[in-house]
C-alpha cells in the first residue's frame, strides 16, 4: 500500500472520533484489544509506559513528561490524540532515535514505517473486522496497536500514553504502568461517561492498576474522593500534586493552566529520580502545538482547542492576563456533542465579534445552530474555517486579537490554512 491507500484502510474502520453518539460502554471492549495484541504478539507488554487520563490537559502533560525525558537522555514513544493535520503526529519518537527534529511535531513516524506497520497489522486486523462476541475494532485501536508495534520495534526507553475517551474502557488501558496520572477532571462527554462529576471520575480512574503508583492534579473534593476510593480498592499509592511547580521553573507552553500540568509531571517524574537539569531542559523546550499557540502578530492570532467550559475559561483567563489588545475576534467552532451553551456562554461574556464556523470533522455542528448563543456579541457565520479566518482578518486591526477555538478540529483546519500562510488571507482586508 502507498500512504493514501493506507489511510484509505484505517479509515475503513468505525472512527468513534467523527460521531457524534453511540453506545459507549457496548462500544469499547478491553477484551478484543487485548486479544488483537495477543494476536500482534502483545506488543505492549514490556513497555516501560507512563499512562495519562483526565478532562483537560492530559496531552499537554504527556507532552511535557515526553520533553523531560529526552532532555534526559532516554528514548520516548509518545502516543497522543487526535492529530491536527497528519494522521502520525499521534504516533512520535523523541530523544535517541528520533528522525524528525525541528518545530511542531518532532519525530512523527516515517511514512514507510507507518506503511509497513499498518500492513503488518492488516492480516490479523481483518480477522477482527466484524467478530460477533467481541464487536468490530475501531480506528483508535488500530492505531494504539500501530503504536505499541512501533515503540517495541524501536526498543524505547518509555512510552508515554494519553488516554483517549474516558480511560477505564480505553484501548490503552491495556498496559500496565509504570507511574499514571490524572489531570484535573471536568464535565465532558456527559452522554457517554456520566451525567455527573463523581461517574467522570470513575472512568478516568479506571487506569488505576492493583499495587499502582497514582499522582493526580488538585481536583474538585467530590472527584479526590472518588480517586482516593478507588486506589483504596486497588491497593495504589496515590499523590496528589499541587497547583505550582517548585524550583523557580520556566516552561515554554503560555497559560497559568500549564504550569498546573507541568507541577503534574515534574512531580511524577521526581519519583522516578529524573534529574534537575533535566526537568528544567525539559520545561524550556517542551512544544504542544494548537495549545494557545501564536501563530502570527498585529494582529495576533491564537489557536487553541479548548471545547468545555473548564478548557475556555483557561484560556479566555491566560489571553487577558498575558496579552494587549484592542478587541477580540473569536472563530469559533465546536462538536455537537460538546457542552455547546456552556462554551458559547463563556465566548458571549468576553468576545467583540464571533465568527462562527465548522471543522471538516463530521461532528461539527453546523454554525447557524450556534447563532442563538451569542446574544451579547456580534455574531457572523462562515461555512468552513478558511472562510472564517478571511472574515476575522477583514474585521481586525493590528491592535486587535484573533482566537481560533472550540475544537482541535478547527485549529487542524487553521493550520491547514497557516501551512499555505495565513498571511495570504491578509488579501481580503479591506
Amino acid at each position: 500500500m502507498d500512504y493514501c491507500k493506507t489511510l484509505d484502510y484505517i479509515d475503513s474502520f468505525i472512527d468513534f472520533e467523527k460521531l457524534p453518539r453511540y453506545a459507549y460502554a457496548s462500544s469499547f471492549r478491553l477484551e478484543r484489544m487485548h486479544e488483537f495484541l495477543r494476536e500482534l504478539g502483545n506488543p505492549h507488554l514490556g513497555l516501560n509506559t507512563i499512562h495519562i487520563a483526565g478532562s483537560k490537559g492530559k496531552g499537554s502533560t504527556c507532552a511535557i513528561i515526553a520533553s523531560i525525558l529526552k532532555e534526559a537522555g532516554y528514548s520516548v514513544g509518545l502516543y497522543t490524540s487526535p492529530h491536527l493535520l497528519d494522521v502520525r503526529e499521534r504516533i512520535r519518537i523523541l530523544g535517541e532515535g528520533c528522525r524528525v527534529k525541528g518545530e511542531g511535531f518532532e519525530g512523527v513516524i516515517d511514512i514507510k514505517e507507518f506503511v509497513a506497520l499498518i500492513e503488518k497489522i492488516r492480516p490479523v486486523a481483518e480477522k477482527f473486522r466484524n467478530r460477533d462476541e467481541l464487536g468490530s475494532l475501531s480506528f483508535f485501536e488500530i492505531l494504539t496497536a500501530c503504536a505499541f508495534l512501533y515503540f517495541k520495534e524501536r526498543k524505547v526507553d518509555f512510552a508515554v500514553l494519553e488516554t483517549g475517551l474516558g480511560g477505564r474502557l480505553d484501548a490503552t488501558n491495556v498496559t500496565e504502568p509504570l507511574i499514571c496520572g490524572i489531570t484535573s477532571i471536568s464535565l465532558e462527554h456527559t452522554d457517554k461517561l456520566g451525567a455527573s462529576l463523581e461517574e467522570i471520575a470513575r472512568e478516568k480512574a479506571g487506569i488505576i492498576k492493583p499495587q499502582g503508583i497514582v499522582f493526580s492534579a488538585p481536583q474538585d473534593e467530590k472527584i479526590m474522593g472518588v480517586i482516593r476510593e478507588a486506589c483504596r480498592e486497588r491497593n495504589a499509592k496515590l499523590y496528589e500534586a499541587g497547583r505550582e511547580m517548585d524550583k523557580d521553573l520556566e516552561i515554554n507552553l503560555i497559560g497559568r493552566h500549564q504550569v498546573e500540568n507541568a507541577a503534574l509531571a515534574v512531580s511524577m517524574l521526581n519519583h522516578i529520580n529524573i534529574k534537575e537539569e533535566a526537568i528544567r531542559k525539559g520545561l524550556k523546550n517542551v512544544s504542544w502545538p494548537g495549545r494557545l499557540q501564536v501563530v502570527r502578530k498585529e494582529p495576533y492570532v491564537i489557536l487553541d482547542g479548548a471545547q468545555n467550559v473548564a478548557s475556555i475559561k483557561a484560556v479566555l483567563s491566560s489571553i487577558k492576563e498575558i496579552f494587549r489588545y484592542k478587541r477580540l475576534i473569536s472563530v469559533f467552532g465546536i462538536s455537537r456533542d460538546k457542552d455547546i451553551k456552556g462554551v458559547s456562554t463563556e465566548l458571549d461574556k468576553t468576545s467583540d465579534l464571533v465568527i462562527l464556523t465548522k471543522s471538516s470533522n463530521s461532528r461539527a455542528k453546523e454554525p447557524f445552530y450556534l447563532k442563538e448563543n451569542f446574544s451579547r456579541t456580534k455574531a457572523e457565520i462562515a461555512n468552513d474555517v478558511e472562510e472564517a479566518l478571511k472574515l476575522s482578518f477583514s474585521a481586525a486591526d493590528k491592535e486587535d486579537l484573533i482566537l481560533v477555538t472550540g475544537s482541535l478540529y478547527v485549529v487542524g483546519d487553521a493550520m491547514s490554512c497557516s501551512r499555505l500562510s495565513l498571511e495570504h488571507l491578509l488579501m481580503f482586508k479591506a
